[in-house]
């Protein structure tokens, strides 16, 4: 696995190319889009898609990654989009490993294709506490062992099931609203259509 997926993994492959991933990932529209807007905490936003589009849909948004070469290009893409938006959100470095967010802070808490050196459940129960009673906890990883992963195609440890993230969960202060494997379908190199599997994880914590 190189560098662990550490800092200098991320900024090297966001230093390495343009644009990666502007748009919202297609899980978390399916699943928040009927949530009433509150206080979300995105949990390795990237270049800030699903940052942005909780934003303009009325969320407040706290959007944390460990790559500052992310976060300089989800801040220009912010401020491209308004100031109404570009103020919902605050931006934070940090690293996802070892960071701990507030506890029961959040409404909803957002976390999509996280690859972090470590025990992955620790990082779940981090991201759990920051739920706040009655607070919504989407998690969405790489499913399929044979899938191309779009990080880093040696490291299978970054596939993940279902179970393996229902498992973080206490199940006395959680209600698994879904629990579920999905296909989509992204356009490769060369214009190739490449069917990928997600993992998804929507819970609801009990008040």
């Amino acid at each position: 696995m190189p560098d662990d997926f550490g800092r200098e993994f991320w900024e090297d492959r966001y230093r390495g190319r343009s644009t990666i991933h502007r748009h919202p990932n297609p899980q978390l529209v399916a699943e928040v889009a009927d949530l009433t807007p509150g206080r979300a905490l995105d949990a390795g936003c990237g270049e800030g898609g699903d940052a942005l589009w909780l934003a303009g849909h009325g969320w407040h948004v706290t959007a944390v990654d460990i790559a500052e070469t992310a976060l300089d290009r989800a801040r220009a893409h912010a401020g491209s989009d308004g100031a109404d938006v570009a103020n919902r959100i605050e931006w934070v470095r940090a690293d996802l490993a070892d960071w701990t967010p507030p506890h029961a802070e959040y409404d909803l808490v957002t976390s999509h294709y996280v690859h972090v050196p470590g025990p992955r459940e620790k990082l779940l129960r981090r991201l759990a506490d920051a739920v706040a009673p009655g607070g919504t906890l989407l998690v969405v990883g790489h499913d399929h062992p044979d899938q191309p992963d779009l990080a880093d195609r040696s490291a299978p440890e970054s596939r993940v099931t279902t179970d393996d993230l229902a498992a973080a969960l206490d199940p006395d202060r959680w209600e698994v609203v879904v629990a579920e494997s999905r296909t989509r379908t992204v356009t490769g190199h060369g214009r190739q259509e490449i069917v990928l599997h997600d993992a998804v994880l929507r819970a609801v914590r009990t008040p």
